[in-house]
Order: structure tokens, then sequence, then C-alpha cells
């Protein structure tokens, strides 16, 4: 099968974070994506080295071609591309591609019909549109970085997995595939400002309903899900590795009781924040009497809400992932399968990442370039 968005033509102007990401699931679902790649120069240092490698796993599924936009030609070239294509993405500072020549009013004068997909952290307008910022900046102007962590420390770093590919690639890839299915429609295309504060925010709907509705504390680790619960947490044990539980539901609380053989009536004051301590206390002594084997032997498939906390070295080996084949190997890099998974238009395995202009001239050529317009932009070390 093709995928669900084949024969959808995206560009990608290629940057980091948010943009590969968002080019990535578009990939993973069948849509044709090709990479404007940076033309490098002679001897000129890569800050981020795994950048071009079968490593770079959210290159995946794509073909590369290296071009110098700050040539007029490579402007050209990019402007032919564009105008064949449905959606452009790109993730730079706002005003960057204006100054390039490939700003919405340029690409769309030329495709009406384009979607032109953008994203960055603070948005594309507002007093700090142009500061510079990464992922821990712009979930912590959320409210949802402040809301996360143990209650004696700083809020951690989480990873970037909320900024960077929740609130930035994943609202980004949403709004292009809903612009495409307007366009489709209407016959116009538009602007897709994604800003990854405003997505980390709508990412923390529940706790913005829950707090404005009193269920929801302005305090770290005092809530059901930010590991104040002690039915809701993770604990070590004996082997110092980790499990996971989430008996919220009375009928899985039970089990968890029973299971682990708990009959203090302690336990059935579990709603009653002022025992959460003690209660976390009592389950952070008995999860730490066995390993995580054994608890995974006694709880795992049950109705408790359990699961081992799993490294990066051992989800892709356990046996529900496995089944499922939720993790694929391309090109010896074990990586993420793609996702969702549809039941009729299911997409192949993507490609490995491509190196930096390793398909121009085939895709000059599928993008109806001819041989001699190749030749000329070669010679002239615009590809």
């Amino acid at each position: 099968m093709a995928g669900p968005l084949s024969g959808v033509r995206v560009v990608e102007m290629v940057g980091i974070g948010p943009c590969p990401f968002a080019a990535m699931m578009l990939a993973d679902m069948g849509a044709e994506v090709i990479r404007i790649d940076r033309k490098a120069k002679p001897g000129e240092d890569n800050p981020y080295p795994m950048l071009g490698t079968r490593h770079d796993v959210m290159a995946r599924g794509r073909r590369s071609l290296a071009l110098d936009l700050k040539k007029p030609a490579g402007r050209g070239t990019a402007l032919r591309l564009i105008e064949q294509a449905d959606v452009l993405l790109e993730g730079f500072r706002p005003g960057v591609m204006e100054r390039l020549g490939l700003g919405p009013d340029a690409c769309l004068e030329r495709n009406p019909k384009l979607v032109y997909g953008r994203v960055t952290g603070w948005g594309q307008t507002g007093p700090l549109a142009q500061a510079a910022g990464h992922d821990i900046n712009y979930v912590a102007l959320s409210g949802m970085l402040y809301s996360m962590g143990r209650a004696d420390s700083p809020p951690p770093p989480p990873l970037n997995l909320v900024g960077d590919f929740g609130a930035g690639g994943m609202m980004l890839a949403f709004g292009a595939v809903c612009a495409v299915l307007e366009a489709r429609k209407s016959g116009k295309g538009q602007v897709v400002d994604t800003a990854m504060t405003e997505g980390a925010a709508l990412l923390g709907s529940m706790m913005y309903g829950l707090r404005a509705f009193g269920a929801w504390s302005g305090q770290r680790e005092g809530n059901l899900l930010d590991g104040g619960a002690p039915f809701y947490d993770t604990y070590a044990c004996q082997d110092g590795k980790f499990i996971s539980i989430g008996a919220i539901e009375p009928q899985f609380f039970a089990t968890l009781l029973k299971l682990t053989g708990q009959d203090d009536p302690l336990f059935t004051k579990r709603w009653n924040k002022s025992h959460w301590p003690e209660l976390k206390e009592r389950f952070a002594a008995l999860f730490a009497t066995r390993t995580r084997d054994d608890w995974c032997r006694l709880l795992e498939g049950t109705e408790v809400c359990f699961a081992p906390v799993l490294d990066l070295e051992e989800a892709p080996r356990h046996p529900h992932n496995a089944a499922r084949h939720a993790f694929v190997d391309i090109d010896g890099v074990t990586q993420p399968a793609p996702a969702p998974r549809f039941s009729r238009t299911a997409p192949p395995t993507p490609a490995a990442p491509a190196s930096a202009g390793e398909h121009s001239d085939a895709i000059l050529a599928d993008w109806g370039f001819t041989q001699q317009s190749i030749e000329a932009l070669r010679k002239g070390e615009v590809i």
C-alpha cells in the first residue's frame, strides 16, 4: 500500500526539531516529501553530526535536494518546486523565509492552493516572536512545565516531547492536513501558524479545566496525575528498576490490593489527600521487596493498570511491542514504526534517511526540470 497521504506533495525546508518531525509524520503516511537541504560549504563544521546519517531517524522516508538558496537560481528552483507542491513546511524564525524571497506572499502568488506550514516557539507575532528559545522555554511559558515534577525540586526538563514534537511537530502536521482538506474544497491555500507555546498549552487543556473546576492545585505532586496520588506513580523495585501503577478506578485499585495482599483499612481512605504521603510510603516499601521481573510476573496483564518502566534498549524487545511490530529496523537502526495504524491503506516501512543532496538530480528530473537545466544548476554550484 502507498499510505493514506499518497499523492500529497510536500516541500520541507530542512531545520531541526518540530519541522522534520512533522515532515516525518507526513512521509510515514505516504506523502511525497522533498527535503531542501542547505548546500554545505567545503570544510564547514556540522554542529549536529548525527544529521545526514542513518541515525537521523526523523529524516527517514524522503529524498534530499541540496540547494543554495542565497543564489537567485536557488530561490527560483525552490519556487518551481513549491509551485507543484500541496504543502510547504518551514521552522525558521519569523522573517527568515521572507528575506530569502520565499515567504507566504511570494509562494502563494505562484501557487494559490499552497498550504504554507510554519512552526516556531513563540509564533509569528507577539513580543517574543523574534526571541531565541528552545523546547523547555516554550513549555515553561504555557504553564505546563510548572505542573510537572516533584514538589521538593524544580520542574524537570520534559525531554523535548512536549514542545518540539507534541506541541510543534504534531500540531504542524495536523494543521497541514486540515488545510489541505480545506484547500481541496475551496481551491485556496493559507498559512498555518504553529506556535509551540500554544500547542503545549493546548496539550494541557484538561489540566486547565480541572484547575477552573477546583480539582487541580497549584502544588506540584499534589494532584491525581502528577505523582501526588499513591496509586498513580512510579516505584523503585528491589533491583533498582522501576514499575508504573495507574490504579485510579475502584475496581483496578481493589485488584492491586488483592494481588499484593494489602488489607490495611487505611487503603480505603485513598481519596483523602492527607493520607497520600503515608500510603505512598507503604507502596514504596512494598514494591522495594521484589524485583521488577517479579512484579511483572504478578501484575502485568491484570486489571491493576501496571507496566514496567523500560529503557530504550528494553522497549523494542518487550513481547507486546514485538507482537505489534511497534519498532522497525531501518538500515541497522532500531526505531519506532509509523503510527497510527490503517486497516486499508497501511504505509510501507520508511526508507532510510538520505544524506544532504543525495537525490538532487533525480528530484529535479521527477519534478519537471530538463537535464540541461539540471546541469546548469550544478555548473553554477546551486545544487
